[in-house]
């Protein structure tokens, strides 16, 4: 031993313990369970043994036993009487749900195929699930998102992983999801038989939209179709129990209604009246037609169980053409084939407007079942009946110009037909009406020959009326000249009148203002003269002492001025001089135009005097005005 290193000493001693310490632990039956596990356990012997055909041992018996080790350190559990299996916690995940199959328990009665569900914690207490009498077999009741420690000899859990083995889709193992504006139609697969000649089972009540699944079957539902529905939303459902299909909701448009038919419920009174020998309309409710019908909007109604014939309360219009209405009624009908007098057939169009009352709409559907039998049963041959009888009556040209009239009649025949229906014809309408191609040639033809002769006609016509135009337009063209020169010759006569009076109006005026102009200079004369006087009077004092004064200057200009003027005199001659000092005078002076002083028409003193005189008075003025007008006085002071 001295020859064994001391690191292999260390390491046997180890395992010494270790096998020291198994030892005791297996002595004492320990067992652990980790906190994700669950232990099964099995007792390989004892005193009792388990009956024939069960599985689980409930009271100690030797085999599988029913309860299950939690996780932590179980003791005493021999290893040469018992078997421990660790198995892992089952866990359903969000949005899924997990099946269960009980491998023990009672066998499940004849009629159901799926064991009532026992209050056992989820199958968590399979010691609860035996003693309380739990069904072997597929259980009506499931697991829903969580961790569950179950005894998976006892029970088998298919979660949706394992779905394909048990022959299960996936996806029916996810939770049940209805979109909006649908519903799930459903079928029970466990409970009571439904009675003979009933198609769905009648509603059973608190069962949380077949979710409590054992609630369901304790009130007595029956199994098969079910009336009820399950609206929009996420619902847990066991697929042994139920299967869901969905379906869009049923959606009355606007200007519509909805007749009922009933295929359940109990059976009713008919209320059509006495006059009615076509069905039963019943009350709401019943089975059958219902009297009343839905009113526009979205109802979550079981096609299965009950059928809605949408019914048009608005004029609507059906084509007998290629073309159709989106309301679909009118999509088997074809444009009708016509046959006329004269043995040409042709296509013809029709549209006919309609209109159902809303209290006749349950009788039509209760009489014809649907709508599109109404049309096909009763308007497709009345209507085409009707033209085809009235094109045989008429050729074919005749039957196309009279349109108009073959349209009316047909609108009063066709309404009064409906009428027997309690529907109202509202309008019968032709549409196009298409000819042979031969004979539409042949009257393209005629009518061309037509046209072009009334053409012809029309440009002979138009030439005369051009021909009548122009001889027109001359005529004016003269009368035009003949009367312009009408109304310069009139003109001109106006013009030498209006001449003629205007110089009497001008020789009128000037007469009128010379003679005011006189009287005017005759009154300013005389007052000018007594001025004159008065001054002259007033300043005649004044007037010789300044003579006096300026006698001497004044006569010695006086002098030399008069020898000039005699010398102008002597050359020009008097008169043409004193008609030159006059003009002079004027332009330089205010003199006024008619004479101070007037000739009389004796004596020897002529014009010159006069003038001579004229410019004196005018001399003294300037001389009173302090010297002006001296240009003019000093060549008259000498003496003529």
């Amino acid at each position: 031993m001295s020859d064994i290193p001391p690191l292999v000493t260390i390491l046997l001693y180890l395992a010494g313990a270790a096998l020291l310490l198994f030892a005791l632990v297996k002595g004492c039956g320990l067992v652990v369970i980790g906190d994700s596990e669950v232990g099964v356990v099995t007792k390989k012997f004892g005193f009792k043994n388990l009956e024939t055909g069960r599985l689980v041992a409930l009271n100690g018996e030797s085999g599988i036993q029913v309860d299950t080790l939690p996780p932590g350190w179980h003791f005493f559990l021999w290893p040469w009487q018992y078997s421990v299996e660790t198995v892992k916690m089952v866990i359903v995940p969000e949005s899924e749900i997990a099946l269960v199959i009980a491998n023990d328990g009672r066998s499940i009665p004849d009629g159901r195929n799926l064991g009532d569900k026992i209050d056992c914690d989820n199958y968590q207490d399979g010691r609860t699930f035996l003693s309380k009498g739990g069904f072997k077999g597929r259980q009506v009741g499931k697991l829903t998102t969580g961790t569950y420690r179950i005894n998976t000899r006892l029970f088998t859990i298919i979660t949706r992983n394992l779905a394909a083995n048990y022959g299960l889709e996936e996806e029916s193992l996810e939770l049940v999801s209805i979109p909006p504006n649908s519903i799930g139609v459903v079928t029970i697969l466990d409970g009571k038989s439904l009675s003979e000649g009933e198609i769905a089972a009648p509603v059973t009540p608190e069962h949380s939209s077949f979710q409590a699944e054992q609630k369901f079957l304790d009130n007595g539902g029956f199994r098969g179709l079910q009336q009820e529905v399950i609206l929009p939303g996420t619902w847990s459902i066991n697929p042994w129990f139920a299967s869901v299909k969905i379906e869009p909701m049923t959606q009355i448009p606007v200007a519509h209604v909805g007749v009922v038919i009933s295929f359940v419920g109990p059976a009713g009174k008919d209320v059509s009246g006495e006059d009615f020998k076509y069905g039963d309309i019943v009350e709401n409710g019943c089975r059958g037609v219902w009297q009343k019908p839905m009113n526009p909007g979205v109802y979550p109604i079981n096609p299965k169980t009950t059928k809605i014939e949408i019914v048009p309360t608005s004029n609507f219009v059906l084509n007998w053409s290629d073309r159709s209405e989106t309301h679909g009624l009118d999509k088997e009908l074809q444009a009708i084939r016509v046959q006329s007098k004269d043995g040409f057939e042709f296509p013809m169009a029709v549209q006919q407007i309609i209109h159902v009352p809303y209290d006749v709409a349950p009788h039509l559907i209760a009489r014809f079942g649907t709508m599109e039998n109404l049309i096909r049963n009763v308007l497709e041959p009345l209507v085409g009946n009707y033209f085809r009888n009235a094109g045989q009556a008429h050729p074919i040209l005749e039957f196309i110009l009279s349109r108009k009239e073959r349209q009316e009649v047909a609108r009063s025949y066709v309404s009064d037909q409906l009428r027997t229906f309690n529907v109202e014809g509202v309008d019968t309408l032709i549409g196009d009406i298409q000819p042979p191609a031969e004979l539409m040639k042949t009257l393209q033809d005629r009518k061309l020959a037509e046209e072009g002769s009334a053409t012809i006609t029309m440009q002979m016509e138009l030439e005369k009326k051009r021909q009548e135009k122009e001889r027109q337009t001359a005529l004016a063209d003269s009368q035009r000249e003949l009367v312009h020169s009408e109304q310069a010759v009139k003109i001109s006569a106006q013009n030498a009148e209006a001449a003629k009076a205007k110089a009497a109006g001008e020789a009128s005026v000037k007469i009128t203002q010379a003679n005011a102009d006189a009287e005017t200079r005759k009154i300013t004369a005389d007052a000018e003269g007594q001025a004159l006087k008065l001054r002259s009077t007033n300043e005649a004092d004044s007037i010789k002492l300044l003579a006096s004064a300026n006698a001497e200057q004044i006569k010695l200009t006086g002098q030399a001025e008069a020898e000039v003027i005699q010398l102008k005199t002597d050359a020009i001659g008097k008169s043409s001089y004193a008609a030159i000092e006059v003009a002079r005078c004027l332009a330089n002076s205010s003199i006024k135009l008619v004479p101070e002083i007037m000739l009389g028409g004796g004596g020897n003193a002529g014009p010159a005097d006069a003038l001579l005189g004229l410019l004196a008075v005018n001399a003294a003025r300037d001389v009173q005005k302090q010297g002006k007008g001296k240009e003019c006085a000093p060549e008259i002071l000498p003496e003529a």
